[in-house]
């Protein structure tokens, strides 16, 4: 049985029928996770981030399944004239490079920023592309896209828009301390996981209040390292 098949998709902006790749569920089997959700699988081919934004061939708008059907004012307009008219007809329906699939997570960002898509559907979009650069050992590009799938996070969370998704508010303070601390930003981190503990008891996500807490104790751990090497060396 052939790992990938077709999903059927109709486009929500020229309403034309396409398919896209998607892989089937019986071989996602992710190996190991890291600290902030992102997967790795036994191939880099059979990877489900290859697939998750599907790309109209006809128009270029760019979805994932986070995307709403509702388009605000002049929002249509906007991508029919900076997308759909400037259209190449390039076709990403078939298996996807690495580079095939960056390219459509920018083309799914720039089509969620033209539809002022949820802050939420961005960070996504953002945090997604961010782990496939990490499997594929882009730092630099890593680090970029994190950062923004931070302010992105951080503008879902202080607007509410996550609620009704399949975010949690305690999940999107984990992530958004997880960021800070991949950032290098651990005062903003322990912030973040403190919020996290603090609702352990309105809460039924027990394993992400104990990603907090370890993360916690993991920055501590290295403030302490760190002060003690310092006092060494003033010795």
């Amino acid at each position: 049985m052939n790992e990938l098949y077709d999903r059927k998709i109709s486009c929500l902006v020229c309403h034309q029928p396409y398919t896209t790749k998607k892989i089937r569920s019986r071989f996602l089997r992710p190996i190991k996770h890291d600290s902030d959700f992102c997967s790795y699988y036994q191939s880099e081919d059979l990877n489900p981030l290859l697939y998750y934004v599907s790309v109209c061939p006809h128009c270029g708008f760019s979805v994932t399944e986070d995307f709403s059907a509702y388009f605000p004012p002049q929002t249509f307009e906007a991508i029919q004239q900076h997308i759909c008219q400037l259209w190449s007809g390039h076709n990403y329906s078939g298996k996807r490079t690495f580079q095939e699939a960056v390219s459509t997570y920018k083309l799914g960002i720039y089509s969620a920023t033209l539809k002022q898509e949820k802050h939420i559907v961005l960070a996504g979009l953002y945090m997604r592309l961010a782990w496939l650069y990490r499997t594929y050992k882009v730092p630099e590009q890593e680090k970029r896209f994190m950062r923004l799938a931070l302010q992105e996070y951080m503008a879902s969370y202080s607007n509410d828009d996550f609620l009704g998704t399949h975010m949690s508010e305690v999940r999107i303070l984990y992530l958004i301390g997880e960021l800070h601390r991949r950032l290098g930003e651990t005062k903003q981190a322990i912030l973040y996981f403190s919020k996290v503990i603090a609702k352990k008891k309105e809460t039924i996500e027990t394993g992400i209040i104990a990603m907090a807490h370890e993360r916690w104790q993991e920055i501590r751990s290295g403030e302490n390292s760190s002060h003690q090497h310092g006092d060494e060396r003033l010795k």
